[in-house]
């Protein structure tokens, strides 16, 4: 449509130029008359007219600012909404818009107001029962105690959640709701995603056309690569828990996909229209292959879909669709800093990966806190962790077998039994990381740190990058 409305001016000019050209055989200067300043004044006014007809054929403009661009911001607890704010830059600019990315943690809300004129678009995810991504927490308490920062922002807003848990898109509402209270003005109607759904982020793609563009393209996922499954082992025969597998992947040709520490592998399962299941990482590139730690999920009707495909059904050298998703919020911090691992059940494969890399890079100052059933079955990867002793890579273990005394022990209590040197770690300049179940374990290991540490300190912590979780 574009193309044909500026041909149509172009043909209009020429025939009005070209009727001119023959009304006045000589280029000589004469006093115009009353008819022919009449002419010139109509040539004016189709001129303008068919600058506005073109204009408006072009559909709405992209919203100004001063860096041109428009601010994709992204809370991600899992790496899922990072993704999709990356595919939306990507998909901006290719459509001819400028885009940045930006963490929420990195807006402050008192500076907000200088983006009046500046398109927001936030992908955010919840989190839990309807929290927000860890270190988004602080940019919400400010937002909460100061709404009108937002009041000139024009926003599109994606939330991602689960319909599983009662809270669905409980973060995503709740922002909502704090950008319009501070007077905010939406672009379009927020676009919620319940695990991926696939129509929705279309629905999402479809309504950033009133960013100005009439040919955005798709918003293009990472594809799934072909790996084939290598190794399946058993981890704790006899154990009063759920059979849990170390399972290895391998590629089928070429070289693994490139990861680090923190990272998530997604698994298509085969025959299911697209069902996908998450596990953590527990290898490094290093290892030039996969690793992961499944426990078989049994229920009353019977086994859980992807645990039995992974853990029973697919044979060895069978191939795996797999793809990694890059999740930032569970990366290693940077330099030499100390690393406070805290982790329960298949948890212990996200701890593993940091490990295993800090290794590699022979650093030490590593602290695990690590909980199971029983030490004499469920003690997962413990000649490594006892390498690593030897080695320095840990200085410290604690560990909570729950069922090894007559009085349940978790990790939630090793933490609060350490409280003192917990404390001066963390003021040593360590992280802490927490990997493993967002039910029971999570929360009590939550209030546990804020019992030694206090709330304000951890709050901080989260804020800074140092307080880091991968629970599910």
């Amino acid at each position: 449509m574009r193309l044909i409305g500026n041909a149509a001016a172009g043909l209009s000019l020429a025939a009005l130029a070209a009727l001119l050209w023959l009304w006045q055989p000589a280029f000589v200067w004469r006093m115009p008359g009353a008819d022919r300043i009449a002419v010139a004044v109509a040539a004016c006014l189709l001129w303008l007219s068919l600058c506005v007809w073109a204009r408006r054929g072009r559909g709405r403009t992209p919203p100004e600012s001063a860096s041109g661009t428009v601010a994709v911001v992204y809370a991600s607890q899992t790496g899922s909404a990072e993704r999709l704010a990356n595919q939306t830059v990507s998909s901006l600019e290719a459509g001819g818009i400028g885009a940045r990315l930006i963490h929420l943690r990195g807006l402050d809300s008192a500076a907000l107001p200088r983006s009046a004129t500046e398109a927001v678009l936030f992908v955010v995810s919840t989190t839990g029962e309807g929290e927000p991504p860890d270190d988004a927490r602080a940019f919400v308490e400010a937002l909460r105690r100061r709404p009108a920062a937002v009041r000139d922002l024009r926003y599109g807003l994606l939330s991602l959640g689960d319909r599983s848990y009662a809270q669905y898109c409980g973060f995503g509402r709740e922002f909502e709701s704090l950008l319009r209270t501070g007077g905010a003005t939406p672009l379009f109607e927020t676009v919620e995603v319940d695990n991926g759904d696939a129509t929705a982020i279309e629905r999402w793609h479809d309504a950033l056309a009133v960013l100005g563009t009439e040919a955005l393209p798709p918003l293009v996922p990472e594809p799934f690569l072909r790996m084939r499954l290598e190794a399946r082992r058993l981890l704790n025969p006899g154990s009063p828990g759920g059979p849990v597998f170390h399972l290895s992947l391998a590629p089928e040709m070429g070289t693994v996909p490139d990861w680090q520490a923190g990272d998530i592998a997604e698994i298509r399962l085969p025959g299911s229209a697209g069902l996908i299941r998450e596990y953590s990482l527990a290898s490094v590139p290093a290892d030039a292959r996969l690793e992961l730690l499944v426990r078989q999920q049994r229920h009353a009707d019977g086994y859980g879909v992807g645990s039995a495909w992974l853990t029973l059904d697919c044979p060895l050298g069978g191939p795996v669709d797999v793809r990694v998703r890059r999740n930032s919020a569970f990366h290693a911090p940077e330099g030499s800093r100390p690393m406070l691992l805290i982790g329960n059940g298949t948890g212990i494969a996200g701890l593993r990966a940091h490990l295993k890399a800090r290794a590699a890079a022979k650093l030490g100052g590593a602290w695990l806190i690590f909980g199971e059933r029983q030490s004499r079955h469920d003690f997962h990867f413990r000649e490594e962790i006892e390498d690593w002793q030897r080695t320095g890579v840990i200085e410290r273990v604690d560990l909570a077998f729950s069922r090894d005394t007559a009085q349940c022990i978790y990790v939630q209590q090793r933490i609060v039994e350490s409280g003192a040197a917990l404390d001066d770690f963390v003021h040593r300049g360590a992280a802490i990381y927490v990997c493993g179940s967002l039910e029971g374990m999570a929360p009590g290991v939550d209030a546990a740190l804020r019992q030694v540490l206090g709330s304000p300190l951890l709050e901080s912590l989260a804020a800074d990058g140092r307080y880091r979780r991968d629970v599910y």
